[in-house]
This record gives C-alpha cells, sequence and structure tokens, in this order.
C-alpha cells in the first residue's frame, strides 16, 4: 500500500541546512497498522506530511497504492488526498462551531459525496464511533476522548485507503487514549484499514503490529511486538 524509497528532505534557515530525512526506505502492507515513534526531531512527523502530500521530498518517491505522491501537480496531490487520505491530529482539527455530524460530513461536502448515500454513511460512522445521541451537539461541548473520536468518524468518513494519525492521543489521559486506540484498531480488523500513526507513547505503540523507530533523520530499527526485546528495547530507545 506504501512504498517510501530513499527519501530526503532538508528545511533551511537562510543558508544554514537542516537535513531531515537522510534517505530513508519503508515498505507498509494494506492493511498493516504501523507506529512510528522517535524522539523530537526525528523527523518521523516530517515523514506523515509527505505520506500525506502536504509536501514533496527533495529526493526519493513516495507511492501510495501505486500512485507516485511527488509526481503529481499540487492540485492532484490535493484531490489525491482528499480522496485516498484521512487525517488524525493531536489538536482534534474540528470546526468548533459545528455539529459532530456537520464536522463529520465536511468531507464529503468538500467532495461533492453528501447526497443519500453519503448522509447514510455519516450515520454510520457516528454509531461505529459510538456517539449516537451527539449528532447536533457542538463539537466545542464535548470531552476531549469524544472530539477525538468525532474526528477518527470524519477522517474515515470517505473510506479513505490511508489512516495517518499524528499523536491522536497526545490529549488524552491514559483511560481515554486506550478507548481511542481500541477504535483504531477495530477499524484496522474490521475494514483492514491501513494505518501509519506518530507516536512517543510506548503504550500506544504497542497497540500497532510494527513499530519503526527513527533516529536522526533514519531508521533505527523495525520492531514487532513478537520480539522477546520488544518493551525492554523501546524503554530504553524512548529513555
Amino acid at each position: 500500500m506504501i512504498r517510501v524509497q530513499n527519501v530526503r528532505k532538508s528545511f533551511y534557515q537562510g543558508k544554514l541546512e537542516s537535513k531531515v530525512l537522510k534517505g530513508v526506505n519503508i515498505d507498509i502492507k494494506k492493511g498493516e497498522f504501523v507506529a512510528i515513534m522517535g524522539p523530537s526531531g526525528s523527523g518521523k512527523s516530517t515523514l506523515l506530511q509527505l505520506l500525506g502530500g502536504l509536501d514533496v521530498p527533495d529526493d526519493g518517491t513516495i507511492k501510495i497504492d501505486q500512485q507516485t505522491i511527488e509526481k503529481m501537480k499540487e492540485k492532484e496531490r490535493t484531490i489525491f488526498r482528499r480522496r485516498n487520505i484521512g487525517f488524525v491530529f493531536q489538536n482534534y482539527q474540528l470546526l468548533h462551531n459545528l455539529s459532530v455530524e456537520e464536522n463529520i460530513a465536511f468531507p464529503l461536502h468538500a467532495d461533492g459525496k453528501l447526497n443519500q448515500e453519503g448522509r447514510q454513511r455519516i450515520s454510520e460512522m457516528i454509531e461505529a464511533v459510538g456517539l449516537v445521541g451527539f449528532e447536533k451537539n457542538r463539537v466545542s461541548l464535548l470531552s476531549g476522548g469524544q472530539q477525538q473520536r468525532v474526528a477518527i468518524a470524519r477522517a474515515l468518513v470517505n473510506e479513505p485507503r490511508v489512516l495517518l494519525a499524528d499523536e491522536p492521543t497526545g490529549n488524552l489521559d491514559r483511560a481515554k487514549a486506550e478507548e481511542i486506540l481500541a477504535l483504531m484498531v477495530s477499524f484496522h480488523r474490521k475494514h483492514t484499514q491501513t494505518i501509519v500513526m506518530v507516536t512517543h507513547d510506548i503504550f500506544a505503540a504497542g497497540f500497532a503490529d510494527r513499530i519503526i523507530l527513527f533516529k536522526d533523520g533514519g531508521i533505527e530499527r523495525v520492531i514487532s511486538r513478537k520480539e522477546d526485546d520488544y518493551a525492554e528495547y523501546l524503554a530504553n530507545f524512548m529513555a
């Protein structure tokens, strides 16, 4: 589903170059749940932006379902992103003056799909994330966990091929974080949803099939929950 080949990305402050990604290679299968971990500044969030087509690499190739992201024009990337990529952010990024239902409907409205079938899809997503009865509530009146549920429903209402989550539990306590992660896992298993999640939290990463450990702009190691030294290695890596 996702292939990242020799991807490099730098940012500049004047003439000063900061190399953020230094030749990254990743393959992610359809229906896989992958967590990306690493210290601040290691390049994990930059990679997520590139996967979502919010930016393009300086060098290398990113393919999503055989579509080469960096070869698209900006308008093409926007349309591809809207139809194929769902985003979930740490700060929810909801429209607070709108209701739960209106927030979830927003991607369908933007893509001209707010028809009878689209409205049925909205109802299904509200039920899937456990917010039946809250449809008309303004999201500003909801708890953090409920707002993140709205964000997940909005991200998935268009049935994207890939869900990208950037610290989706960063603003939640452990109990609410576990609820959100369990919800993501349920979509992953029930709908074979491909998920790439950036997190600094070992607890959150433990819900993924694989963990890609980033350090200094490159991959330090790829580790599975099944490996014997999984917990000890993660603890030492993030220390």
